[in-house]
């Protein structure tokens, strides 16, 4: 049940009735998209998970956060790595994407994948974690009945 969700996986499921609310001035939208929230809290979930997570085509620290947070998911552990993810890997990018020499030599590039690797393996870890501790649901004591 939707009830039973933190907050932001509720809204996977219900953002298209959300940004009714932030975007039309007409009171019956409004009403009827409040009406399907309050209807929907007590369904079992479907979450649209299709446009759930923006990942604004191009990885950041700042998107990274961002993503982590829609998926319950605490990031500051990985704050250390975010000079590796903006510089390394973002800054490079848009060099390469811009037309720009980058001359990078084999054992460089071979740390650089190591590092990307282990934050990956990481962020599979935590969320692997998440999904078995059930920290998608709130506490009892957070379920407003």
């Amino acid at each position: 049940m939707f009830r039973e969700l933190k907050s932001c996986f509720v809204v996977f499921g219900l953002k298209a009735h959300l940004d009714i609310l932030s975007s039309s001035r007409r009171a019956e939208a409004n009403t009827k998209a409040i009406d399907f929230v309050f209807e929907q809290m007590d369904k079992p979930a479907k979450l649209r998970l299709a446009s759930a997570i923006d990942t604004e085509s191009n990885l950041s620290s700042k998107v990274f956060d961002n993503i982590a947070a829609s998926l319950s998911i605490e990031s500051t552990g990985y704050a250390v790595r975010y000079h590796l993810i903006d510089q390394s890997l973002v800054e490079r990018r848009n060099k390469v994407a811009h037309g720009e020499y980058l001359d990078i030599d084999g054992e460089d590039w071979g740390k650089l994948a190591d590092e990307v690797l282990l934050m990956m393996r990481q962020y599979k870890t935590d969320i692997e974690n998440a999904a078995t501790l059930q920290l998608f649901k709130r506490s009892a004591a957070e379920i407003v009945s």
